[in-house]
């Protein structure tokens, strides 16, 4: 009987690893571009562009290159965890990636008027399905049989905490632009700060 071609195509974890290495790479150079160099004629207009036209950029970038950041370590470590990959498994992280393609636009609605509550509401959307996709990834994985012999239930356990916990915060600080979106904004940066650095903080150092 002839071999399906599905039972073997996309069965490479390097070149998944390899690919996305690559989205992730032009996705975080393409944040960098809504930083535009403002057109002054004196080095008072260029204080005041500065200070009016680039700052307000300045936190959305930070923060968005923070996410693409915690998303690519989070999606290596998953990576890490298999033994193999399979056709399915392949779209869904072809799916992941195209949610981080997705995060410069974000970005830029975001910067382009930080008060929006709207804009923020899509950049949420976008940590959402960033999330999503990796949770699907790990169940779909899981029951497969896909998980390697070195990761343990707690492992299992820990990579699933990790991204309920942290997108439970997410919507939770994104919910607070309802009474200011700066604030929303700070809560986000102070979640991926976290995320960074680890602080031992109660149900945040054990996600």
């Amino acid at each position: 009987m002839p071999t399906s071609y599905h039972r073997f195509a996309g069965s490479s974890l390097g070149r998944l690893a390899a690919l996305s290495d690559g989205v992730f790479a032009v996705a975080m150079t393409l944040l960098v571009l809504d930083l535009k160099v403002p057109q002054a004629g004196s080095e008072h207009a260029l204080r005041h562009a500065l200070r009016h036209e680039v700052a307000p950029h300045l936190l959305p970038y930070a923060m968005s290159f923070l996410t693409l950041g915690i998303f690519w370590v989070g999606q290596q470590t998953q990576l890490e965890s298999f033994t193999r990959s399979t056709r399915a498994l392949t779209w869904i992280h072809l799916s992941f990636l195209l949610a981080v393609t997705v995060m410069p636009f974000s970005t830029a609605l975001l910067a382009e008027d930080t008060s929006y509550r709207l804009s923020m509401a899509v950049y949420w959307l976008n940590l959402f399905a960033l999330g999503l996709v990796l949770f699907v990834s790990l169940r779909y994985a899981d029951r497969a049989g896909l998980m390697s012999d070195d990761t343990t239930d707690e492992m299992r356990a820990a990579l699933t905490r990790r991204i309920v916990v942290y997108q439970c915060l997410y919507a939770l600080a994104a919910l607070t632009c309802l009474v200011n979106t700066y604030l929303a904004i700070g809560l986000l940066i102070a979640l991926q700060l976290n995320s960074v650095i680890a602080p031992r903080i109660g149900i945040l150092d054990r996600a």
